[in-house]
């Protein structure tokens, strides 16, 4: 097969591994991270690049979890949509849905740190990972500071006032060993200096490409993809599945 990969520039190691020792062609489209602070822009996004693409491809695999429900909605175009079983990235990086539930049943208030994720941050230094709680508004609050008082007292006002961190307790760094040890060694050093900053327990996790490397080489088992067909959209199951497919409207 053919395939085209749309993803998130924070799994832009994992998916590149995956696709270069596919059996199939794979060609990838990164989209920058931080997109889902804003769901209905990701999902026009998403549908704009979904809707142009058709042959020579046999199928679009999207490498996005619900994303805040930003990909609730998305229809197929011309050719099959598949698209993992998955709340967010943290389940693509953990590599099966029930470690996700189980981590995030044990440990809620968990801020989740990934190299690739480290090495993209733009938002200022109080920004470094994913977050369990959403950090759309926290964002706001940090760029109203930053406009204010510049980007060294808002970095520290959010430090201080507790903004955003307040959800928090535990740093997870998710160690998906794709990168040079030392890359991956200074970018868990990050995440264990922020968590000592801010009283956090950390942990150091290691990642599987299971759901990753299954969506690139097409092994989409149904308990753990949806694959959509023309004329079908994506919408939240809010079960055990996550997602599902349902027709899409006629239009009147």
């Amino acid at each position: 097969m053919r395939l085209l990969a749309l993803t998130c520039e924070v799994l832009a190691r994992s998916v590149y591994l995956c696709a270069a020792r596919s059996r199939h062609v794979v060609d990838v489209r990164l989209n920058r991270r931080g997109l889902h602070d804003d769901p209905p822009n990701l999902r026009a996004l998403l549908q704009a690049e979904i809707d142009e693409i058709g042959s020579p491809y046999d199928a679009v695999v999207l490498a996005y979890g619900l994303c805040g429900g930003a990909t609730a909605g998305l229809r197929a175009g011309t050719i099959p949509l598949v698209v993992p079983r998955a709340h967010d990235c943290i389940t693509l990086f953990l590599g099966d849905r029930g470690r996700y539930q189980a981590e995030f049943a044990a440990n809620p208030g968990t801020y989740w740190y990934i190299q690739d994720y480290l090495e993209r941050t733009d938002d200022g230094s109080a920004f470094g990972g994913v977050g369990a709680v959403s950090d759309a508004s926290a964002l706001e609050t940090y760029r109203e500071y930053v406009a204010k008082y510049g980007e060294d007292n808002a970095a520290y006002l959010m430090e201080a006032l507790g903004a955003w961190s307040s959800h928090y307790d535990r740093a997870a760094f998710i160690d998906m060993g794709v990168a040079a040890p030392e890359a991956a060694a200074a970018a868990a050093t990050r995440a264990r200096d922020d968590a000592d900053r801010r009283g956090w327990r950390f942990a150091k996790l290691t990642g599987e490409l299971l759901l990753i490397r299954g969506l690139i080489e097409g092994a989409w088992n149904p308990a753990d993809y949806l694959v959509l067909q023309p004329g079908e959209r994506l919408a939240m199951s809010y079960d055990e599945s996550v997602i599902r497919a349902e027709p899409v409207p006629s239009a009147p």
